[in-house]
């Protein structure tokens, strides 16, 4: 267990001994009366009132030693001092821009680490100013700027971690920009991390029903899909004032401001890119939730993961309640899940590595996609497919592991025509409306979920095998890496256009990710 010493506790260092207190180990604090020190450290943290320089004050033995009182002869003279006294502790601290160099000289020869204020804030200003993050957020403060009253920030229906966590930042950054800003959502949230994210996390969201008019805001921003009418609530013909996804477009996207990153794992990652570059500290719910969106959409990073995704997240972890999230993550399974994934195992079609299975009227959406979920670990199987019906509209759940096709366009491909469909190559969702199907099967619910069966399984088993004949057959020809021009504000709405022959659907994302 480490040994945590703080020598001093200057205004800028106040924050960091909080989140040093908060770890597990030992932690004594040493500073001066006139030292004010953050409220909620704890009775397991020991305080001396004494000099930081105070060598005789010191605990007999520490593993790590953070300096960081407001003064800096006396940081260089504190440094000196636990350097001498602990000759094998990591010892970092902190430098004012206005040290001399005398201080500056003997604190650096001291310590292992140190942050130097005037560095840091060069630092601060070249990633505000320079390359393309810096240009992107810019655009954004601009495009929030220009937005007279409050902005409604819209996820996709039934909103999954990554969508809630993305919304919750942008009105974090909306009120950096002094505008007011609601985290708003159409449907439900039925999954249970997902209420246990917003239960635990007490978070605060605004619920919008189908007829909800938002002429009472000032601005739309979509997170986590790109068009209004597509997977959420909005009229189609909505004005859009921002767009943050990670998800490829599949038609014109049209909005003051674009930011559509396919690379990237999770939208939280872009927008905890946002925070970071525009300095702002997330609290620790906020923190916690853009942790867990990402976690989640990388599937733990596993999936699609990329090295700006472990960068956020590294961040994150200074901000987050881990404990917190260990509850998040370990909530108990509903009983809709239990009789959805009972039902899934019973009415399995297993061909091949391949299971669809169809589990008849559900209550519970997102049920679907755990039991998908829990059906792929099943022996010998790489892709399931799990489809019920509510509502007069089929939703189906897909996830995929250790093969080479591509889910996302397997589903499109074999639902699009009757329905719409997309996702990622691992994990992918639809619907279809169910129609004339509902009245082929005269009131009966035996017969609709046989007529389902046959047209849903049928297509999707068709086009598995074509798809793995396309493989079998080594075409590698298509290439779907799409770029998203970013235009700049002035007054222009910038779009992200499909290439030639980029299908034209935008489908929904899947709900749970």
């Amino acid at each position: 267990m480490q040994r945590r010493l703080v020598l001093g506790c200057g205004s800028t260092a106040r924050r960091t001994v909080k989140r040093l207190a908060e770890w597990p180990g030992d932690l004594t604090i040493i500073a001066g009366n006139d030292c004010t020190l953050p409220d909620g450290l704890g009775n397991s943290v020991e305080v001396v009132r004494r000099s930081p320089d105070a060598p005789d004050a010191y605990p007999s033995e520490v593993d790590l030693v953070y300096v960081a009182s407001g003064d800096d002869a006396t940081n260089a003279a504190a440094a000196e001092c636990a350097r001498e006294r602990f000759p094998d502790a990591k010892i970092v601290g902190l430098l004012s821009g206005d040290a001399d160099h005398e201080s500056r000289v003997r604190f650096s020869r001291a310590v292992d680490h140190f942050v130097d204020a005037r560095l840091a804030l060069l630092n601060r200003l070249n990633d505000l100013t320079h390359g393309p993050g810096a240009g992107r957020l810019q655009r954004l403060f601009a495009t929030l700027r220009d937005i007279e009253g409050p902005l409604a920030v819209v996820m996709h229906d039934n909103p999954d971690p990554d969508a809630i966590a993305s919304a919750l930042a942008l009105t974090r950054v909306a009120s950096r920009a002094g505008l007011d800003a609601d985290a708003c959502y159409f449907g439900e949230i039925s999954h249970q991390e997902n209420r246990a994210l917003v239960n635990l996390l007490d978070l605060d969201l605004v619920e919008l029903d189908d007829g909800t008019s938002i002429d009472d805001y000032g601005g739309v921003a979509l997170v986590d899909h790109s068009r209004p009418g597509i997977n959420d609530g909005l009229p189609e013909e909505t004005p859009i004032d921002i767009v943050v996804d990670h998800h490829p477009p599949r038609a014109h996207v049209e909005a003051q401001f674009v930011d559509l990153r396919r690379d990237i794992g999770a939208t939280s990652t872009l927008l905890s890119d946002y925070l970071r570059r525009a300095g702002i500290d997330p609290e620790e719910t906020l923190g916690t939730a853009l942790l867990f969106g990402i976690r989640v959409d990388t599937d733990d990073f596993t999936r699609e993961v990329t090295t700006t995704d472990f960068e956020a997240a590294a961040w994150l972890l200074t901000h987050a309640d881990l404990e917190m999230l260990e509850r998040v993550e370990s909530p108990s399974m509903t009983p809709a899940v239990v009789e959805t994934l009972a039902r899934a195992i019973k009415n399995r079609d297993v061909r091949g590595d391949a299971l669809v299975t169809n589990v008849g009227a559900i209550s519970d959406r997102d049920a679907l996609a755990q039991a998908a979920d829990r059906i792929l670990n099943m022996e010998g199987i790489k892709i399931a497919v799990v489809y019920g019906f509510t509502d007069g509209t089929v939703y189906v759940s897909g996830r995929a592991r250790g093969t080479d096709i591509d889910l996302g366009e397997t589903l499109r491909d074999a639902l699009d025509a009757i329905g719409s469909a997309g996702g990622h190559a691992d994990m992918a969702g639809g619907q279809i409306p169910i129609g004339i199907l509902a009245e082929a099967a005269e009131d009966s619910a035996e017969q609709l979920q046989a007529i389902i069966t046959d047209v849903i399984a049928g297509r999707l088993f068709e086009t598995l095998e074509d798809a793995t004949t396309l493989l079998d057959a080594g075409d590698d020809e298509t290439d779907w890496t799409v770029e998203f021009p970013l235009e700049g504000h002035g007054g222009k709405r910038a779009g992200a256009e499909l290439p030639s022959g980029g299908s034209a659907i935008d489908g929904p994302e899947e709900p749970h990710q």
